[in-house]
């Protein structure tokens, strides 16, 4: 990926103009400019990789947390939601956090909480400590979570789509390795889950380093950017959007769905006679599927006008990966991995769709705390439910067969949402500060 300069959309003066003229001659401003660019994009992408192994590590030694910790099913399954929780809770707050401190400053303490969360879970001695601590965490991953493409809209508005597949591709690749080597991680520093769940404390501890050094740079807290359109003229009316309603539902729909694998697929595999290592890896080939398709897949989205063909291939593919987990789970085992890895792609899909929705980072920002909230919030019940289900019927049959049928709300819901729309337009609200964009 070339040196991606750091820009930000301007209203200028003649002032300014003068100013940024003198700064492009000084002979020293490109190579820093560049510098900070690459920092800024070494950290989101550290901050990627930080947000999903406080719940992806847990899935492979969920049975050990259960059985040490007297957890039942129905109380894993809730574990399984915190995350939707705090992600909805801890979402709606950040815009409000990101006007008054900066996102640069509130994902830096959101990757601190991330840090703090993951090593202080591990000495939790019952279940309500564990959920507390692991809260904790994933508020830090809330706020990071909706504004780090606010991060990327401010910084890197020419490249969205290429930076948006930067940060699903590293959230995809920390995914992959936490659930690849938790298990024999554990394994070689003596078996304690504990020790297993806790070691990646310290791959937050560095994206926390990274970000510190480059708000230390930056010096863009709350003042960053002087004079720089970052919110639109008043706050937006999102809930008269037809278009936000529509990816806040899909979004509903695949986290439901995303989170319901990533509780229970290692468990589904064990059940069917899998070891506990190897099901583990088949949740790393969920999400190192990903990988790649979440890198290309943002660039591919952000060159059409509409995103529709993509809602409905990914959820095809998700639907067969079901259908298969429930009729043949140890024999084609690897096969429902890659297509169920290749549905759980809907996610990088919404977080594009989002960054093309709104015309300005501060339009961003609300659609995707909006967004965000409002799916996360949606996707609460379905892996409480999926535990249920299994809990009172002993299978999977009835689990997996309603992660395949809401696929199908997921098709029609998406494709309404993909259509090409800004939501400033569908709430009358004209793009005051950037004349003529879009």
């Amino acid at each position: 990926m070339a040196p991606v300069p750091i820009t930000e959309t301007t209203v200028e003066t003649p002032a300014d103009t003068t100013s940024r003229q003198t700064a492009t001659e000084t002979p020293r401003a490109r190579p820093s400019t560049r510098v900070l660019g690459w920092l800024l994009a070494a950290a989101v992408a550290l901050a990627a990789l930080n947000l999903r192994p406080v719940v992806a590590s847990l899935g492979p030694l969920l049975g050990r947390v259960r059985t040490d910790l007297h957890m039942s099913a129905t109380v894993a399954g809730l574990l399984a939601a915190v995350p939707s929780v705090c992600f909805a809770v801890f979402g709606f707050a950040a815009p409000a956090l990101a006007r008054r401190f900066g996102p640069t400053v509130v994902v830096t303490a959101g990757m601190g909480a991330v840090a703090a969360g993951v090593a202080a879970r591990s000495f939790a001695g019952g279940t309500a400590v564990f959920l507390l601590l692991t809260a904790l965490a994933l508020a830090g991953v809330a706020v990071s979570n909706v504004l780090i493409p606010v991060v990327i809209k401010r910084y890197f508005p020419d490249r969205v789509g290429p930076m948006i597949g930067l940060y699903s591709m590293a959230l995809s690749a920390g995914t992959a390795l936490a659930a690849a080597t938790t298990v024999p991680l554990t394994s070689a520093l003596g078996g304690d889950w504990r020790v297993g769940l806790g070691v990646w404390a310290a791959l937050a501890l560095l994206a926390l380093l990274v970000w510190l050094v480059t708000l230390a740079l930056r010096r863009d807290g709350r003042s960053a950017g002087a004079g720089t359109v970052a919110e639109p003229a008043r706050k937006l009316p999102i809930t008269r959007s037809r278009t936000a309603w529509a990816l806040a539902l899909f979004f509903g729909c695949q986290a439901t769905g995303a989170y319901s694998t990533m509780g229970w697929i290692s468990q589904i595999y064990q059940d069917a006679g899998v070891s506990a290592s190897i099901s583990g890896v088949l949740l790393a080939v969920i999400m190192a599927i990903s990988v790649p398709i979440s890198f290309v897949l943002p660039n591919l989205a952000a060159r059409r006008g509409d995103q529709r063909i993509f809602v409905v291939v990914l959820a095809s593919c998700g639907i067969a990966g079901y259908l298969g987990l429930m009729l043949a789970p140890a024999g084609g085992a690897w096969l429902w991995a890659a297509l169920v890895g290749l549905s759980n792609c809907a996610f990088p899909l919404v977080l594009t769709m989002i960054g093309l929705r709104a015309r300005t980072s501060g339009g961003v920002a609300q659609l995707s705390a909006f967004v965000q909230g409002v799916g996360y919030l949606l996707s609460i019940p379905g892996p409480i439910l999926v535990g249920t289900l299994y809990q009172s019927t002993g299978g999977w049959y009835l689990p997996l067969g309603f992660m395949a049928l809401l696929l199908v709300p997921q098709v029609l819901i998406g494709l309404r949402a993909a259509r090409q729309r800004f939501v400033e337009d569908e709430v009358g609200i004209e793009d005051e500060a950037t004349p003529g964009h879009g």
